[in-house]
């Protein structure tokens, strides 16, 4: 599995994975600045800052002059060691995580086949909803829609993800909540779009 696959929004620690990140697009051995790097991997500008500094003071990567006055950034022995560790410890965390949604969703599936629920809308992308996308798939119910607070050219499984708002002109018998960390932001501002909170559903 590629690092980039395990989105940091379902990380239990963003620091970590972010830093996991940063060393994995540097050690491609690219002369990235760190605009280059805030665009690749969607953080902010001040944020790329603050990773970088933390990952030249520990040695993991260092920098070097490139013309037109700018900077890149290039891994060392001992970051290419940490981005190994990091990378273990980040899979370990994704079959953890794994487990307990798989659990958690058939439960939650069943429940709402055996209540009559055909029509369904994840709201929000990334592994989470790849897993319950895979569990749906064991039941009578069907995908119609997908939506997320953050919106990108890249498609769900064929569905085009669009952005929250859209859930309004949707037909759809349940949403169902498959983010982890920012579940709290996309349950109201489904509240806020207009779903009935009866209509919601959380796998966790």
């Amino acid at each position: 599995m590629n690092v980039h696959d395990m989105n940091d929004r379902e990380q239990p620690n963003h620091d970590t994975y972010r830093s996991l990140l940063l060393l994995d697009e540097i050690s491609k051995g690219e002369p990235l600045s760190q605009r280059d790097l805030s665009k690749r991997l969607n953080i902010a500008l001040g944020l790329v800052n603050s990773y970088v500094k933390n990952l030249v003071s520990k040695g993991y990567i260092t920098v070097k002059s490139v013309p037109a006055k700018r900077f890149a950034y290039f891994v060392t022995p001992k970051g290419f060691a940490e981005k190994t560790r990091l990378t273990y410890h980040h899979l370990q965390n994704f079959t953890n995580l794994y487990r307990g949604a798989r659990s958690n969703l058939k439960t939650l599936f069943r429940e709402m086949d055996e209540s009559g629920i055909k029509r369904v809308v994840f709201a929000g992308t990334g592994e989470v909803a790849e897993i319950a996308y895979i569990t749906l798939q064991e039941t009578a119910m069907k995908l119609v829609g997908v939506v997320d607070t953050e919106v990108s050219e890249k498609k769900f499984f064929g569905q085009k993800v669009k952005p929250l708002s859209a859930i309004e002109g949707m037909k759809y018998d349940c949403v169902i909540v498959t983010r982890y960390l920012e579940r709290e932001k996309v349950y109201d501002e489904l509240l806020r779009n207009g779903v009935d909170e009866k209509g919601i559903r959380v796998y966790f």
